[in-house]
């Protein structure tokens, strides 16, 4: 099974959850059924939201810094400089 089929399945087998239990064939309290099914979808997207953030944070913060690709860009950059110069160009 691809890793694209796992998420369609785990997805299909979301939303068929929740659409089990919004439409009450599961019967829950009637607290629960009115105040907390109903946010179920909104507090899967904050909590996506959170961990899509928290996941970018992290892998800023840990991001190594790459002083020889630095080094090898700006040679890059001064050797094109020169070429467009050697080419009549104006920088």
């Amino acid at each position: 099974m691809t890793r694209a089929t796992e998420a369609y399945t785990f997805g299909a087998i979301l939303i068929a959850t929740y659409m089990v239990l919004y439409l009450g064939i599961i019967p829950l309290p009637e607290t629960v059924q009115e105040k907390v099914i109903p946010v179920l979808p909104w507090w899967a997207l904050v909590a996506f939201g959170s961990y899509c953030l928290s996941n970018i944070g992290s892998a800023m913060y840990t991001f190594r810094d790459c002083p020889e690709a630095y080094t090898e860009l700006m040679g890059e950059i001064t050797q094109a400089k020169s070429e467009l110069r050697s080419k009549g160009m104006q920088l």
